[in-house]
């Protein structure tokens, strides 16, 4: 039975995430032959689309109201509730992004529907879409369902494949404007956080640090690493409570959950608290003095020494196999 599937497409310094990728070749599987649309809000560009259409988008809903222009979780739930409720599709996928965890909630409350959160899988039984997300900080997996025919879920980002079509075809635009609310609060102004470089949930490789860094001018060493491998710097909480690194760079269990190709922790013992926000990475490199850290235990590789000699020392084989 083909389905009809809506994706909300999130944009980041102009450009379409890759988690949005990610959900519109999901939708494609679980379309089934059946149609894929996307709502895109926000400073979109002429390329935006065209990467929505490369990726199976075959109807956009769009909006000439300047006060969706910037984020704003109120007036973006009352769109996406608004043209889910006129589309009726099967299926509401959103990326489980900051963004996408603030008003997806919101969304399920305006549609009275229940909302499956932090999705790491979706496959087809039958009619059925079986959705799996971690429990227990990544301890269990469980396996969910609706009750209901609509499906409605936010996927966690780089756990889904990316695959665009071998020919794109053109995606109908729709201008969709609603009647919304005066706007309780007001964007003034976007501060570009001190962690730089790329976005740590979307990152296929992320170089860590932890107390073993010792300081701010510790970390870079990390980052020239981590330009070099074209990844992300991140940090353990006990780094970010020695103010060697912002806290936005945190993973774990109170920070963020990363699940990158590559992830090598620097100077980070491995408490399991850290644990539960990288341990899903698909390949592990721990770089510890300590042979007794715990985080030789999840790791594919481990080296056991000073993080200063061996850090600059991979750095330099990463830039010279690039040349």
């Amino acid at each position: 039975m083909t389905k009809k599937v809506m994706i909300f497409a999130e944009v980041h310094e102009q450009e379409i995430r890759n988690v949005t990728l990610e959900a519109l070749t999901l939708a494609r599987k679980l379309a089934n032959g059946g149609s894929v649309q996307t709502i895109l809000l926000g400073n979109y560009t002429d390329e935006n689309i065209q990467t929505l259409e490369n990726y199976g988008s075959e109807k956009i809903f769009v909006s000439a109201d300047e006060q969706l222009l910037n984020y704003n979780n109120e007036l973006y739930s009352r769109y996406v509730a608004e043209v889910t409720k006129q589309e009726n599709p099967d299926i509401l996928l959103i990326g489980h992004t900051a963004n996408g965890k603030d008003f997806a909630p919101r969304v399920a409350a305006r549609l009275q529907t229940g909302l499956i959160t932090d999705c790491i899988d979706a496959e087809l039984e039958g009619e059925e879409i079986i959705l799996t997300r971690p429990l227990y900080a990544g301890k269990a997996l469980a396996k969910r369902k609706f009750k209901d025919e609509f499906v409605f879920a936010t996927l966690r980002p780089n756990n889904f494949a990316t695959e665009a079509l071998s020919e794109a075809t053109t995606a109908e635009i729709v201008t969709f404007d609603i009647e919304l609310p005066d706007i309780r609060t007001i964007l003034k102004e976007v501060v570009q956080s001190s962690g730089g470089g790329a976005d740590l949930t979307e990152a296929k490789v992320i170089v860590a640090g932890g107390r073993g860094v010792r300081s701010a001018e510790g970390f870079n060493q990390l980052y020239d690493l981590a330009d070099a491998l074209g990844g992300a710097v991140g940090a353990s909480r006990g780094a970010c409570d020695q103010a060697y690194c912002d806290y936005s760079l945190q993973i774990g269990q109170t920070g963020k959950v990363v699940t990158p190709d590559v992830y090598i922790a620097c100077g980070i013992s491995g408490a399991i608290q850290h644990l539960a926000g990288m341990a899903s990475s698909k390949v592990i490199i721990a770089i510890n003095e300590d042979p007794e850290a715990p985080i030789f235990k999840v790791a594919d590789y481990g080296i056991v020494g000073d993080l200063f000699e061996i850090v600059p020392k991979l750095t330099e084989k990463v830039k010279e196999m690039v040349k």
